[in-house]
């Protein structure tokens, strides 16, 4: 007796619970008044290339080349963080603080200036 008063107390909490008011949701109308200027989204650049280079003190160094043809991402490790260089103009050396590449992802051999390490030739 008693499980069958508690079931239905339940079931009529319940049941007075639920609201019979509309829950249709809308997902922005074109009334909303917001304009989005996509012109000035502009997407960063992507890997085009990743290459090793052996360097004059028998260290590696990991190159990402960019597509923008003026940034580079140098690694002292594969799984290791990335110091990025940039460069106004493409062809130019790519410089951050205490960092500075020179070359392209084409060259046989660049020029890698690392803390570290001092400025050193490197071969692909």
């Amino acid at each position: 007796m008693n499980r069958t008063l508690i079931i239905a107390a339940l079931a009529a909490t319940a049941i007075t619970a639920c609201s019979k008011s509309d829950h249709t949701i809308v997902a922005g109308s074109k009334d909303d008044g917001v304009t989005v200027n996509t012109a000035a989204i502009v997407m960063p650049p992507a890997i085009e290339s990743t290459k090793s280079y052996r360097c004059k003190d028998n260290t590696v160094v990991y190159i990402d080349w960019l597509n923008d043809k003026k940034t580079a991402d140098i690694r002292a490790s594969k799984a290791g963080s990335a110091s990025r260089v940039v460069s106004a103009e493409a062809g130019k050396p790519m410089t951050a603080a205490g960092y500075s590449l020179t070359g392209t992802k084409d060259s046989a051999s660049v020029t890698v200036e690392r803390p570290d390490k001092g400025s050193q030739s490197c071969k692909a």
